[in-house]
C-alpha cells in the first residue's frame, strides 16, 4: 500500500494518557490496525513530568459521587461513567500490568518507584504487545468525514483513511489541538487555564519561600478552597491555592488575574477564637516572648516571626507587654491575611485547561459524538477539568476506556 493513503481502524489523535488509554482498551478488547499520531517530539509527554516526576496515577476515592466533587467541569455529568470506570479499576489494571502502587496520606497513588517512567513503560509496552504502532512529530492537519470512513491529513503529508476516530490531543489552548474536533463542527467552549499559582508581591511574604502550612484555607469573592499552602518566590501555591484555581477558572479570568485572596493560615481558626488563644497565653505565660513560638500548631518559626513584624511586635515583647492593637493586628494576620494577586503561574507538575468539547455532545455510554458516528473523544479535550490530586489522569483512564471498549465494539460490528 502506497503512503499516500494508509487505512486503519482506529486512529488515535494525540499520544498522551487518554489516547494511549483508549488505544490499549481498544486493541485489548479485539480491535486491530490501530495507530496513534503524535504533533510533539515524544509521547506521555504530561505523564512524564506529572507530579513533579512521579504520576501521579489516580486518587483513593471509590464513590462516583464523592469523585465528581474533584470536578469543578465535567461533575454532573461524570457520575455514569465513574460507575463503568473508577480508581479502583485503574489501581487492578495497572498491578495486572506489572506496577506496583502506593497511596500517601493525602490521598494520592503513584508507582511505588516514585518514577513517571515506571507508568510510560507500562503503556508503551502495552501497547506495542497489542500492535499498536505510533508516530511522533505527526500532527494532524485535516480531519474530514467521508461515507463511512474518516480521512485525516498530516503535518507530514500522510493521509489516512480510519474507519474510527479517537480524538485526544488534551488541552486546547493550542491551534493544533482544537483542528480534529473544529474541523467536524463540534463547538469547544473557550479555553483558559485552570491550576495555577498566584503571583503576590508582598513584603509580608517576601524571603519566605519554600514555608508552607499544613491546613489553610484560601477565599476569594466567590470561592473558598482548603488544604496545604506553600510559599514560592513568585507567590502562593500548594492545593489550597490550586483548588481555588480551577473552580474559580473562568472568573479569575475575567478578572485578567487581578483580584484579591484572603487566607486563613490556621485552616479553620476564627478572630474570636485565636484571640482567646492569646488572653490565655498572656494569663498563663506572660514572660514568654511571643516571637519564639506561635500558640497554633501549624504556623513555622519563620512565618510567625514575619507576622510578629507586621504587627509591630519586636523580638523582645512578652505575652503580657502586647498591646491591645497589636493583639488584634496578629489575630487578622493569622486568620484574615488579605493579598493582592496579580498574575498566574502555571503549576509545573499539573497544567489543566478549562474548556472543550461539550459533554452535551457527547454519548457518556462511549464517549462517541452524538453527531459523527465513528467519532469519538477522551481527556482534556472533553470540557472536564478536576483539581490536583490524581483527578485529571482518573479523567483520562475513564474516558478513555469508554471510547476505547465502544470502539472495539463498533470495529467488530463494521468488520461483519
Amino acid at each position: 500500500m502506497s503512503r499516500s493513503e494508509q487505512h486503519y481502524d482506529l486512529i488515535v489523535i494525540g499520544g498522551g494518557a487518554a489516547g494511549f488509554f483508549g488505544a490499549i482498551t481498544a486493541a485489548e478488547f479485539g480491535a486491530s490496525k490501530i495507530l496513534i499520531l503524535e504533533k510533539g517530539s515524544e509521547i506521555l509527554t504530561k505523564v512524564r513530568i506529572s507530579g513533579g516526576g512521579r504520576c501521579n496515577v489516580t486518587h483513593q476515592c471509590f464513590d462516583p459521587k464523592d469523585l465528581v466533587k474533584n470536578y469543578p467541569r465535567g461533575h454532573r455529568n461524570l457520575i455514569g461513567p465513574f460507575h463503568r470506570w473508577h480508581p479502583a479499576d485503574t489501581i487492578t489494571w495497572f498491578e495486572d500490568h506489572g506496577v506496583k502502587l502506593k497511596t500517601e496520606e493525602d490521598g494520592r497513588i503513584f508507582p511505588t518507584t516514585d518514577d513517571s517512567h515506571t507508568i510510560i513503560d507500562c503503556l508503551t509496552k502495552s501497547a506495542n504487545d497489542l500492535g499498536i504502532k505510533w508516530r511522533i512529530h505527526c500532527g494532524v492537519t485535516q480531519l474530514h468525514q467521508s461515507d463511512q470512513n474518516y480521512e485525516v491529513l498530516t503535518s507530514n503529508g500522510d493521509h489516512f483513511i480510519a474507519r474510527n476516530i479517537l480524538v485526544a490531543t488534551g488541552g486546547i489552548r493550542s491551534r493544533d489541538a482544537r483542528i480534529p474536533a473544529e474541523n467536524l463542527n463540534h463547538e469547544l467552549g473557550s479555553p483558559v487555564p485552570s491550576l495555577f499559582t498566584f503571583k503576590i508581591n508582598d513584603a509580608r511574604i517576601h524571603g519566605l519561600q519554600g514555608v508552607s502550612v499544613p491546613h489553610a484555607t484560601a477565599s476569594t469573592d466567590s470561592h473558598q478552597s482548603e488544604g496545604p499552602l506553600l510559599i514560592t518566590h513568585w507567590g502562593l501555591s500548594g492545593p489550597a491555592i490550586l483548588k481555588i484555581s480551577a473552580w474559580g477558572a473562568r472568573d479569575l479570568s475575567d478578572s485578567n488575574y487581578r483580584f484579591s485572596v484572603t487566607i486563613n493560615w490556621t485552616g479553620s481558626e476564627s478572630l474570636e477564637s485565636v484571640q482567646e488563644i492569646f488572653h490565655q497565653h498572656r494569663r498563663d505565660h506572660g514572660v514568654w516572648k511571643i516571637s519564639k513560638r506561635s500558640p497554633i500548631d501549624g504556623i513555622s518559626k519563620r512565618l510567625w516571626q514575619r507576622m510578629c513584624e507586621t504587627s509591630g511586635i519586636v523580638d523582645s515583647t512578652t505575652w503580657s507587654k502586647v498591646t491591645k492593637l497589636q493583639s488584634q493586628t496578629l489575630a487578622k494576620e493569622l486568620v484574615q491575611a488579605k493579598f493582592s494577586v496579580d498574575g498566574k503561574s502555571l503549576n509545573k507538575d499539573e497544567f489543566v485547561t478549562c474548556g472543550g468539547v461539550s459533554l452535551d455532545d457527547i454519548q457518556l455510554k462511549s464517549m462517541e459524538s452524538k453527531e459523527h458516528t465513528g467519532l469519538f473523544f477522551a481527556g482534556e479535550i472533553l470540557n472536564i477539568d478536576g483539581i490536583t490530586g490524581g483527578f485529571n489522569f482518573q479523567a483520562a483512564w475513564t474516558t478513555g476506556r469508554l471510547a476505547g471498549m465502544a470502539i472495539a465494539e463498533s470495529t467488530s460490528t463494521q468488520s461483519k
